[in-house]
């Protein structure tokens, strides 16, 4: 496993705030040139990455016979989450200042002429840049695999945030920022006095209205100088997004040329270049990172309460059930009694008959959601020993996908095992829905989502080359490894169960109506949920608010709680269903323990207003990758917990005298 990880972490770029095995840091000597690369433009409020270049901003030099801009470095994580890392016109060399360098002039659509034909009160047509700027998508800058950070001083403290706005409104009027004063800080390194490391990377954006000319040979001449173009200025911490720094109105792009300047500026610094992240894994301080370490102690109490339920009611209650059931009549009396057993003891002969609907959908679903729960568990462990970091654009998604093909075999040998023991035929109809049913389903709602985002001309669209690789991993990986694994299943005895089964099934009672799957869904889901919830806030912020997230060690915490919390709920329902003398656990312990999972995605739902979205295709995108979420947890909860009744099933009937 670990060679597999340095594989996968080999595909990033080395640069990173966790020290790999042969990950070394990238040095500088002075006037060293450094790339400035640009990524693809997001917006947290369309949730459709776009190309960089896809707006009219400066492009780099193209080699001779180069047609187009080449990707730099780009790995199937990125693909996935819509990165598209390319080069920029920016140059910037170490420890050397620059001042009002200019970049190139850029021409803004001109969408009059469509507009004049229009009938007076129809809403004028916004040119790209207008329309990205009103969608507030972001510039996300990379130099030496550090994103770009802006700051904003909110009430005399400074916080940095990603990226960094394309432009804002201002009492109707459209601003660009064409400047950026690039903020760069360095430290030196040991032993190394001519060398230095990059350690900080902050943009101030800016929007100026140049008084510019071209020259007859192509060249550019600044006509009037601006306050940011001296280079004895101090440096300027805005106090909101859309600060101008000229006397003049600024820039209203609805047609013109724009003249694109930067400065760059270097300081020395104290931050060691394996701490440098931390500024990024922090930026989400809106809530203090203790609330993570209080969201886990609650939940412990949780854990720790229910613990206890179940001590003082289900162990309780089963001592006396073992003692009245194993002990010995010393009287007719007695044995009359005995003749009249009630409760789980009852079932003993029907307790272990096979799922009456569909038995192989339920083993097929359990070896689904254990698939599942080890590729968690794995990328989890891995995240923590900082093989899988935010610092490493996409190896988090590269690590899930590795780790799900892997445990193909785990699949491959629980469906056996369980549907040998439920003694069905078909075994190869079983093993091919195991190596395709939550493969197939998740890939034909990504298919939906992909088209709909290369619709949209969103760079979360895949490549048809990245679509092949999906499918090399699901059939040249996972699918063997699933056949691999049921091979050994089946070759594998059925299990022993303690007691017979008759071979005519037992009339179930008529049952209350609080003892209905639906009702304790209800009541069950809430408790995993609620110890949850919190951390699920943060994953979803991430994921959707453009936040990084770091705390894996609080995550494997929760993950532990939550199979916990399913678990014991699951075992406390399948008691007391027994001694109702309804045998039919398998499908009601499978809900009950998945039932966590309905209750997420209400929770996403109510996310989803509070990003404030309406667009079509982002409705798609959300609820399209959140119902994918949503039967994966359902099935790591539903299948763990299931396998606990089972092996609460064995034990108590192991322990009866059944005649």
């Amino acid at each position: 496993m670990a060679a597999i990880a340095l594989v996968v972490s080999g595909m990033v770029q080395n640069s990173s705030a966790f020290y790999l095995p042969g990950v070394t840091p990238q040095s500088f000597s002075k006037g060293d040139p450094i790339k400035v690369k640009v990524n693809s433009l997001t917006s947290v409020k369309t949730l459709l990455p776009i190309d960089y270049y896809k707006l009219p901003f400066c492009k780099p030099p193209l080699a001779e016979g180069q047609k187009k801009i080449k990707l730099d470095h780009e790995n199937l994580g990125e693909f996935l989450t819509g990165d598209r890392i390319e080069p920029s016109p920016y140059v910037l060399r170490m420890q050397e200042d620059m001042f009002c360098e200019i970049v190139c002039s850029v021409k803004i659509p001109d969408f009059s002429a469509q507009n004049a034909g229009k009938k007076k009160n129809s809403p004028a047509k916004l040119n790209r840049v207008e329309k990205a700027i009103s969608q507030e998508y972001h510039h996300n800058i990379i130099v030496d695999n550090l994103n770009a950070a802006s700051q904003l001083d909110d009430n005399g403290k400074v916080k940095y945030w990603q990226g960094f706005p394309v432009g804002g409104i201002d009492e109707g009027l459209v601003y660009i920022n064409n400047h950026f004063n690039f903020f760069m800080k360095y430290h030196p390194v040991e032993n190394q006095a001519e060398k230095h490391r990059i350690v900080g990377f902050i943009i101030e954006p800016v929007s100026i209205n140049h008084e510019f000319q071209v020259n007859d040979n192509g060249g550019i001449t600044i006509i009037k100088p601006v306050p940011s173009c001296n280079p004895n200025r101090k440096k300027v911490i805005h106090t909101n997004w859309n600060a101008v720094v000229s006397n003049n109105k600024g820039l209203q792009p609805a047609a013109g040329d724009v003249l694109f300047t930067y400065d760059v500026t270097w300081e020395k610094s104290d931050i060691s270049w394996a701490t440098r992240w931390d500024v990024y894994l922090n930026m989400a301080n809106v809530v203090p990172a203790k609330v993570h370490w209080f969201n886990i102690i609650n939940s412990f109490f949780v854990v720790a309460i229910l613990s206890f339920m179940l001590a003082a009611i289900l162990v309780r209650n089963l001592k006396r059930d073992f003692q009245r059931y194993n002990r010995l009549p010393t009287s007719d009396e007695e044995k009359a009694d005995e003749l009249e057993d009630f409760g789980w003891k009852l079932v003993h002969a029907d307790v272990f008959r096979p799922p009456s609907n569909n038995p192989m959908l339920f083993a097929v679903m359990v070896g689904s959601g254990m698939q599942l729960m080890f590729m968690g568990f794995f990328t989890i462990i891995f995240s923590i020993l900082g093989f899988l970091s935010p610092a490493n654009r996409g190896s988090l998604i590269i690590g899930q996908l590795v780790f799900y093909a892997l445990m193909g075999s785990v699949s491959g040998y629980i469906t056996a095992r369980l549907y040998k023991s439920f003694k069905g035929k078909a075994w190869q109809t079983a093993t091919i829905l195991a190596a395709t049913a939550f493969p197939g389903f998740s890939f034909s709602v990504f298919f939906v989502l992909d088209i709909t985002a290369a619709f949209y001309g969103s760079t979360d669209a895949v490549p048809f080359t990245t679509m092949l690789v999906l499918l090399i991993l699901w059939f040249g990986i996972s699918t063997p490894l699933v056949f691999l694994g049921a091979y050994f299943g089946y070759k594998k005895d059925s299990l022993e169960y303690p007691v017979n089964t008759s071979s005519i099934p037992r009339q179930i009672p008529d049952q209350e109506w609080y003892t209905s799957i639906h009702f304790a869904m209800v009541t069950a889901g809430i408790v995993p949920f609620s110890a949850c919830f919190v951390e699920f806030y943060f994953i979803l912020s991430s994921v959707w608010m453009d936040q990084y997230y770091h705390v894996f060690t609080v995550l494997f915490l929760v993950f532990l709680i939550l199979l916990i919390l399913s678990m014991e709920l699951a075992i406390l329902f399948n008691y007391f269903q027994l001694c109702c003398e309804d045998y039919n656990w398998w499908w009601r312990s499978f809900g009950i323990g998945g039932s966590g999972a309905i209750y997420t995605f209400l929770y996403s739902c109510y996310y989803f207003q509070k990003l404030q979205i309406n667009t079509f295709a982002t409705y798609v995108l959300y609820f399209g990758y959140t119902s994918i979420s949503t039967v994966a947890l359902f099935l790591v909860t539903g299948s763990i917990s299931a396998l606990a009744c089972l092996a609460f099933n064995l034990k108590i009937f192991s322990s009866i005298k059944v005649d």
